[in-house]
């Protein structure tokens, strides 16, 4: 992982509005090697989900640029896939034709998309609901199928915009170990939005903790523990404490804006 995929060079991002213009991001920089598990960390207002849109290609930056896969960022490419929190999926397909989709777009032939779906489709353990619509299925079979439709089309970097935050405990340890397995086999760049200190120290190799607005930087940590990992564990839970109290920091500034703007009004 020596070479890098992501390059994020002095990032600023403004949102202008009609009273005032509000600073999204800061002067972020961030070098991602290939085939890492990258995960943003932060309360909400930090600019984690404006970051991973502007890599992904959908909100630009305001200044500064972005290189994925040895290209600037100026728009939404193959290169890069991105899963929602919200599964995006098309409720008239059925589970095989939503995971197709792009495939078809593409114009692959007939016998290739086949076969693709259908190792997606085991690798999921969605080969039993294929001829299912989306109304039929749990959130957590949703998200399966979201991200086998990301996965169809290749895309060496996956952006996941808290994919689980929706999803009952079970169904989001499930789905974390799912997506591990599938992580380690298939050798993606992962970026992961969290507010989930446990999920973002179960599943990354590297956590970005973000500052509250503006966004910055606030700390880039490589996590060392082990894999698998156990929430129970005590080098795991000191963890949680040291970055508990970076993000209750940025909570309290949160909190102590929003008395601020309160007294203005």
């Amino acid at each position: 992982m020596s070479d890098t995929h992501i390059h994020i060079e002095h990032v600023h991002k403004v949102f202008k509005t009609a009273e005032r213009d509000v600073v999204a991001l800061q002067d972020i920089q961030l070098d991602i090697p290939r085939g890492q598990f990258v995960c943003l960390l932060g309360p909400s207002g930090c600019g984690k989900s404006t970051l991973l849109n502007a890599i992904a290609g959908f909100a630009p930056p305001t200044s500064g640029r972005i290189i994925a896969d040895g290209k600037t960022v100026q728009a939404p490419g193959p290169e890069r896939g991105m899963v929602f929190q919200e599964y995006a999926l098309f409720p008239w397909m059925t589970v095989e034709e939503n995971v197709a989709f792009g495939l078809e777009i593409k114009g692959m032939a007939k016998a290739d998309i086949r076969a693709t779906v259908g190792r997606l489709l085991h690798m999921l353990s969605l080969q039993d609901f294929r001829h299912r619509y989306p109304k039929d299925l749990s959130g957590g079979m949703r998200q399966r199928v979201a991200i086998a439709r990301v996965l169809a089309l290749d895309s060496p970097i996956m952006l996941m915009d808290e994919p689980f935050g929706a999803l009952d405990a079970l169904t989001r340890r499930n789905l974390q170990d799912e997506l591990l397995r599938i992580w380690a086999e298939l050798k993606k760049t992962i970026i992961f939005v969290t507010h989930s200190i446990e999920e973002a120290i179960y599943l990354a190799d590297r956590i970005v903790v973000m500052t509250y607005r503006p966004g910055t930087v606030k700390r880039d940590s490589i996590v060392a523990l082990p894999r698998p990992r156990d929430p129970a564990d005590p080098e795991f839970n000191a963890l949680k404490r040291e970055l508990g109290m970076l993000v209750m920091e940025e909570q309290q500034r949160h909190h102590n804006d929003e008395l601020r703007m309160a007294a203005v009004d």
